[in-house]
């Protein structure tokens, strides 16, 4: 009789629905994980040390390239750190500004999360219904940023722009005719703020069908419940953060616990877990996409109450108005000099974190008062919670890891970086 054997499965390199380019070396049993090796590196671009050869403005675009499903989180960061080592704070619309856009960009995350689980799980209608969402939003990137993803919106002392009056409107075309166009421009007439308003009214129906489509729904139930389960002690050693925390039952939110930007003069809660395993951080990112809504729709009403600068006027991050640098000398020199030598911050080290749509994005910024960082690491917490994937799916079956891939939420621009 021959003996018993494992086998090694070689999982990937796959890009499963989108959630990055993941090798997967399996140890198994049968059809039984007993050891998982994730190798990471196939999508390295340098990101940290490109930063560190360049003015602290033209990094800012990287940030949105390291998780592309949560592009203006990443530029908070890395932007909050620059603030800190100069000692700066943005202005208090800028700051609403940004609080708005953490949330909308976090709805973003969220519904890019919940279609591309829900493929990998077998629900192919969910990813149809999220992308639906998705693109109002994308519209709203593009609208104060001119990119559909990577924003480059966020800038040291604030943003780079005021919110604008009013929307693009579809046109006609042979795909819409003028009676399907006037219904898609019904709710662009107004200003971003009106549009932003209209999709916090239409988007808590929208998320009762996707809890309609998967919450009790027996497959999705079968698949997710008592998969990768993590005790609250084991997900702090683990190191884990945001939804994966939570989802263990731990209250830890950074916009809480260290609030930032306007997140001290918002109301919401912070919904946490009680089993720690896939369904219960499925029920918390649902229930965390109505929070970011309610937060949203606080932030539009604050936003059209008060007016103000969105830019620290004087300061030597930002550039003059572009009427100034047209009939002014000195603003034009100015102009000149911040697009390309930047500015220099003052020699020391800041770590800023924030409550990224994943869990906690840090930046670890050291300057040696130059125009560029002399070292920049950057935290990312997909990269802390792939780590945790051998100990996830070990005793699972090999179709449970493709579960527990969709439930970390990994995007592999900043596990890899």
């Amino acid at each position: 009789m021959s003996d018993i054997r494992n086998f090694t499965l070689n999982f990937g390199p796959a890009h499963p629905a989108a959630h990055g380019v993941l090798r997967l070396v399996l140890e198994m049993d049968g059809e039984v994980i007993e050891r998982a090796d994730p190798h990471v590196g196939l999508l390295h671009r340098g990101t940290e040390k490109l930063a560190e050869s360049k003015p602290y403005n033209q990094s800012i675009g990287y940030m949105d390239r390291l998780d592309y499903v949560s592009m203006m989180c990443n530029e908070h960061a890395y932007v909050r750190a620059i603030e800190q080592l100069m000692g700066i704070e943005a202005p208090e619309r800028a700051q609403y500004i940004r609080t708005m856009f953490d949330e909308i960009t976090r709805i973003l995350n969220h519904l890019m999360w919940i279609g591309a689980h829900g493929l990998d799980v077998g629900a192919m209608t969910m990813f149809l219904y999220a992308f639906r969402e998705r693109e109002d939003l994308m519209d709203v990137y593009e609208a104060v940023s001119g990119a559909r993803m990577h924003a480059t919106y966020y800038r040291p002392g604030g943003v780079f722009r005021d919110l604008p009056d009013s929307m693009p409107q579809y046109e006609e075309s042979r795909w819409k005719d003028a009676k399907r166009v006037k219904e898609l421009n019904e709710c662009r007439s107004g200003s971003l703020l009106d549009f932003i308003e209209d999709f916090t009214q239409r988007f808590p129906a929208c998320v009762d069908e996707y809890e309609t489509l998967l919450t009790d729904n027996r497959i999705w139930k079968q698949r997710l419940v008592d998969i990768g389960i993590v005790d609250p002690e084991q997900a702090k050693q683990l190191g884990f953060s945001g939804p994966m925390l939570r989802g263990s039952g731990i209250a830890w939110d950074l916009r809480k616990k260290q609030p930032y930007a306007a997140y001290d003069k918002v109301d919401f809660d912070i919904p946490i877990g009680t089993n720690g395993d896939s369904y219960d951080r499925y029920l918390v990112r649902v229930e965390e996409m109505r929070q970011s809504n309610r937060i949203i729709i606080q932030c539009v009403e604050w936003l059209r109450n008060n007016s103000g600068p969105v830019m620290l006027d004087g300061s030597p991050v930002a550039p003059p108005s572009r009427a100034d640098m047209k009939t002014d000398m000195e603003s034009l020199i100015k102009h000149f000099k911040v697009s390309t030598e930047g500015y220099t911050l003052p020699a020391g080290e800041v770590y800023s974190a924030v409550e990224h749509p994943k869990g906690e994005f840090g930046c670890y910024l050291v300057s040696d008062g130059s125009n560029k960082p002399y070292r920049l690491k950057i935290r990312a917490p997909g990269f802390v919670h792939l780590s945790a994937m051998d100990e996830m799916v070990r005793g699972h079956m090999l179709s449970d890891v493709v579960t527990i891939i969709g439930t970390q939420d990994i995007v592999f621009g900043e596990v890899d970086r």
